[in-house]
């Protein structure tokens, strides 16, 4: 059985993985392809994207916060129904958090894909024949099969990239020319009606680019593989009942968590509900409260309700956004005011990276990113866990604790770890 798998790789972040990934999504689902998109590494955007382009949901696989057998088996799962599956990579293609580790190319041999390369090529021309010199002989095990430059000038400007490619001997499978149109959309939107206009109307447009400039049957005829037989997976489910919050203000989730909960998901607004389901747990994931602190501070009965649930002892399990919403305050407007924290945006810097979290009974993986901090308000709440960076340093950023609650910045992975240890 044959099926079209494929990575889309670049020479450098910023190249324009998320343009062409999402054009050609769209193209082929134009086609009646049915599109699995994933996304390398632990991004929650560019998911939002693939998502919106396909319909399909986009999967992270990531080898630092899941085990390489775990990958290949989401990868198979998710990928089992579709026509296509098509990986976004992740800045350069051998770019990974130990070298090599965890990088686009290390993804597509684990997973035995071939790449197909992306390579900007504004400001230059016939020398980015060593670029892909080098980028398809650095490393014999991956598979390169194609090229495609972004940021084209014209024609005359193709032509002089297309020798390059026939220099080296690597197919060249078409350009995304300079566009105005192409601009990536603002990722720190959040999903509301209007940025999903703008978003799906990029996508349009770099689907109609791709269509125009990439020859599509040649790229899929270089991207054939071997596919096992269609596998039907079976989830049990118990008696668990999780309530989500999922809305505008907070979406950023693994679907591969959610399934692992192996529970009854029932979602919930903390926008424009007033009151919480019946839940035996409560997740609060990520996302940007603080770009609709306003509305959230409005919803009093929704903020008194989550209070009430935590001050009783419900389980509660809030990331990065979520805890935000836990805290006292963001920049003055009112949150749930379940962790005596204050959230500001003032004087943002950014802090990222993966992490190992230690846990007294559970030790878990995740990645921080986020600008805000917090300040404590009345007293001082010792972390819970320890966390570590990805060469074993111990890291200051703290999970809290109150009662059941456990919050913290770091958005966890839980996709091969039962996270219910949790509260044992």
């Amino acid at each position: 059985m044959k099926k079209n798998s494929f990575l889309i790789a670049a020479a450098s972040s910023g190249s324009g993985k998320t343009t062409l990934s999402l054009g050609l999504m769209k193209a082929l689902s134009r086609r009646g392809m049915t599109v699995q998109p994933f996304k390398c590494g632990p991004d929650y955007i560019d998911t939002q994207y693939h998502t919106l382009a396909t319909g399909q949901s986009s999967i992270n696989l990531d080898l630092f916060m899941s085990s390489e057998n775990h990958v290949k088996e989401i990868y198979c799962r998710y990928g089992t129904d579709s026509d296509v599956n098509i990986v976004e990579g992740v800045m350069g293609m051998f770019d990974g958090y130990d070298r090599m580790a965890g990088s686009s190319a290390d993804l597509a041999v684990k997973l035995d894909i071939p790449v197909v390369l992306l390579v900007n090529a504004a400001s230059t021309a016939f020398s980015v024949a060593a670029t892909i010199y080098g980028f398809t002989r650095f490393r014999k095990d991956v598979k390169v099969v194609g090229v495609i430059f972004n940021r084209v000038a014209s024609e005359n400007h193709y032509a002089f990239l297309k020798d390059a490619c026939a220099e080296t001997g690597v197919p060249s499978l078409g350009y995304i020319p300079k566009n105005d149109a192409l601009k990536t959309p603002s990722r720190h939107l959040g999903l509301s009606l209007d940025s999903v206009a703008e978003i799906e109307r990029f996508i349009e447009a770099a689907a109609d680019e791709v269509e125009r400039n990439i020859d599509i049957e040649t790229l899929l005829s270089l991207t054939e593989v071997d596919a096992d037989e269609p596998k039907r997976y079976v989830t049990a489910v118990d008696d668990k009942v999780i309530a989500v919050a999922k809305d505008e203000a907070f979406n950023f989730i693994y679907p591969v968590n959610i399934e692992a909960l192996r529970s009854r998901i029932v979602y919930f607004s903390p926008l424009r509900d007033t009151s919480l389901p019946d839940a035996d747990m409560i997740y609060l994931p990520g996302g940007y409260p603080e770009l609709f602190a306003d509305e959230l501070e409005r919803n009093v009965g929704m903020r008194k309700a989550i209070k009430e649930y935590a001050d009783s002892g419900g389980k509660i399990l809030a990331e990065c956004g979520g805890m935000i919403y836990l805290t006292e305050e963001v920049d003055g407007n009112q949150m749930c005011g379940v962790l005596p924290l204050k959230t500001t945006m003032e004087n943002a810097r950014l802090t990222l990276g993966y992490r190992k979290v230690a846990f007294p009974e559970l030790n878990m993986s995740g990645h921080e990113f986020h600008y805000s901090h917090t300040i404590p308000s009345k007293e001082y709440i010792e972390s819970v866990a320890q966390q570590f960076n990805v060469k074993g340093k111990p890291v200051s950023t703290p999970i809290y604790r109150y009662r059941n609650t456990f919050a913290g910045y770091t958005h966890l992975y839980w996709g091969e770890t039962d996270i219910f240890k949790l509260w044992n």
